[in-house]
């Protein structure tokens, strides 16, 4: 595949796992530099190994990108050789717990939205400024849901999250018309990672019967969906990318085999 991005910068958020890691391998297997953000060191270490294996540079960052104090310092305080990102990939986000709505804990309510909302603000306000201002052909990718278009019962506030990315980036998209900066929302369904662990509160058995009965998709299918969104010719732009299993139809309807 010709590599439209060699060279250039990459931040990606949440790649301690999952979406975030397989997007960062992706992305260096085209070419690019990418600097590598999540909360545990030990999981950037090990994906730094992997990006030193593929030739490219990386650069390790530990940040909450929940807490904006913590994402202004972090950001201020990337190498002048990072500095000038071309590539933003808002992944990091989650999921906590299935209780109804009324029955949740607020600081449930304050976690995913802080994160999944918030974060992804954050990120925007510290990294689309230098690229408006350097004229850069950049692209900002945002992470979004099957979630954010049909809400289903026991993820109201994680729906909620989801559908608020769908219009933030469409809203970012409008704002960025007039410069050469392509916005996208890719919206994946079921995909197999560590996220229903951390939704059902480290139940492995209750994360693992969300994916009985269906091939879903896994991290590598959505990290070669990101690489491909930030590869593709200028002029080109997807505004929206929804991925489902082959036996997924929305958020909510599934086939579960017998």
């Amino acid at each position: 595949m010709e590599s439209r991005i060699k060279g250039k910068i990459a931040i990606v958020t949440g790649a301690t796992s999952g979406i975030g890691w397989a997007s960062a391998i992706e992305l260096a297997k085209l070419g690019a530099n990418v600097i590598i953000s999540g909360r545990r060191q030990e999981r950037l270490d090990a994906l730094g190994k992997e990006l030193d294996a593929l030739g490219v540079k990386h650069y390790p960052l530990i940040m909450d990108v929940s807490k904006s104090a913590d994402v202004k310092e972090k950001m201020a305080s990337l190498p002048e050789e990072w500095k000038d990102i071309d590539i933003l990939i808002n992944n990091a986000g989650m999921a906590v717990g299935t209780e109804k709505v009324f029955e949740s804990e607020m600081e449930d309510y304050d976690v995913v939205i802080d994160t999944n909302v918030k974060g992804v603000l954050y990120m925007i306000k510290a990294v689309v400024p230098q690229m408006v201002e350097r004229k850069a052909k950049g692209v900002v990718v945002n992470m979004g849901s099957v979630a954010g278009n049909i809400a289903y019962g026991g993820g109201a506030v994680y729906c909620g999250s989801k559908a608020a990315i769908r219009y933030i980036t469409d809203g970012l998209r409008i704002d960025l018309m007039d410069t050469p900066i392509r916005v996208t929302c890719i919206e994946p369904g079921l995909v197999e990672t560590e996220f229903s662990i951390i939704r059902f509160r480290g139940d492995k058995d209750k994360a693992k019967a969300v994916y009985t009965g269906i091939d879903a998709l896994t991290a590598d299918d959505i990290g070669a969906a990101v690489a491909y969104v930030c590869n593709l010719p200028e002029n080109v732009q997807i505004p929206e990318m929804i991925l489902t299993p082959a036996n997924q139809a929305d958020s909510i309807n599934k086939y579960y085999q017998k």
